[in-house]
């Protein structure tokens, strides 16, 4: 897969970028499999040839560029608490955060627009899926493993399995948010996970 041309002023990487936030609202809007360059060209106010010039071997880098803006907005969206998870104080607005989001966006999440849109029409963005879920772990397992050093979770405790446990809970509730519109069983995973962890103390 292409990546960024390397020399770009700080105009085209503002006109690159501007690209690809368009075709990632034509996607939420339209579907991956749905979207053409000639959507993503009336909705940018870009010209074919400009397009091509950012995004040289054509839609599936496009489309690979604009899974990697999913990706990272999955995270950012979780920010500043998921990367600070040191007290309960801390995890209780993470997990107020999260479930915002997703209230908020319902089924046009980042993250379902990453796995059941994009995939469809590059297979590189499963790479995409898989750095993000490894990251978005590891700050869990982080986050666990600083709880444990306070004493405020159980010494025995194994923080990456637990991490791994959060996640797959989280993500399971999104799975649930994405087929049916409700908020439930994200709550769920989430309230009875942390929860978890302040029962072991």
């Amino acid at each position: 897969m292409s990546q960024q041309p390397v020399k770009l002023t700080a105009k085209g990487r503002a006109t690159r970028q501007r690209i690809i936030e368009g075709a990632a609202a034509e996607v939420r809007t339209r579907g991956a499999v749905a979207t053409t360059l000639d959507d993503v060209c009336r909705a940018t106010a870009t010209s074919k040839s400009q397009l091509f010039h950012y995004f040289p071997d054509g839609r599936e880098q496009l489309m690979y560029a604009v899974a990697e803006h999913e990706a990272d907005r999955v995270l950012l969206d979780q920010e500043p608490y998921l990367s600070d998870l040191t007290s309960w104080a801390a995890w209780d607005a993470w997990r107020d955060a999260v479930l915002a989001r997703y209230r908020e966006q319902g089924t046009t999440c980042p993250l379902g627009v990453l796995m059941t849109q994009l995939t469809k029409v590059t297979p590189a963005s499963r790479e995409v899926t898989t750095r993000l879920l490894e990251q978005w772990q590891q700050r869990i397992t982080d986050g666990v493993r600083a709880m444990r050093e306070q004493g405020a979770t159980a010494p025995d405790l194994d923080p990456a399995r637990v991490g791994a446990a959060l996640l797959a809970g989280i993500q399971g509730g999104v799975s649930i948010l994405l087929q049916t519109g409700r908020l439930t069983h994200l709550e769920a995973a989430l309230d009875v996970g942390i929860s978890g962890l302040r029962a072991g103390a």
